[in-house]
């Protein structure tokens, strides 16, 4: 595996980072959508990314979700992660940014995206740092600062979500608890 891919001033941008966005088919899963014999929706998400995002959060970045499906499964997860900025079932991407940063009040350089096809295009072009998944639709890979080096659904999520601490300088805070345990094997 290669490593990702990443635009010089990528990590300037990535140090304003206050919200982090991410969509969800194709992002935070595979892109796969399942459903049982009943008709009930299930989804597959990466462990990994889930606790990036916890460390996002305990470093004060607000992690938010904007998607273009609405699903149960979604709000459960987001709950679970502790994720308050939930907007599913939305048309207009860059509507939905553009209330929640009034909401938050912040400015469009201290928001970021993850997307991975056509409908997050104008969105990346609006955010301060857009990033994207490794097996991200071409002309999507074209507007990131960022590519992961992973699939959406296969760790992609934490692998930006990592590149962003470190830029901001919150990396060493938020991961301490792990490396300096102490003892060893």
């Amino acid at each position: 595996m290669s490593g990702p891919r990443v635009r010089q001033g990528a990590g300037g941008k990535a140090a304003k980072v206050r919200l982090f966005l991410i969509d969800v088919d194709g992002v935070l899963t595979d892109g796969g959508i399942v459903y049982d014999g009943n008709g009930v929706e299930t989804k597959r998400f990466h462990v990994r990314d889930g606790h990036g995002i916890k460390m996002m959060q305990r470093a004060g970045i607000e992690v938010g979700v904007i998607t273009g499906r609405t699903s149960e499964v979604v709000r459960i997860r987001a709950e679970e992660l502790g994720i308050s900025v939930v907007r599913q079932g939305v048309y207009d991407k860059v509507s939905a940014w553009r209330e929640i940063l009034e909401e938050k009040r912040l400015s469009p350089e201290e928001s970021a995206y993850v997307g991975d096809d056509i409908v997050d295009v104008p969105l990346l072009r609006q955010v301060g740092f857009a990033a994207a998944v490794d097996d991200a639709e071409e002309y999507v890979l074209s507007e990131a600062d960022f590519i992961s080096s992973r699939r959406g659904g296969h760790g992609a999520v934490r692998e930006i979500v990592e590149f962003v601490l470190k830029s901001c300088g919150a990396w060493e805070k938020v991961s301490a608890k792990y490396f300096d345990a102490g003892g060893g094997m």
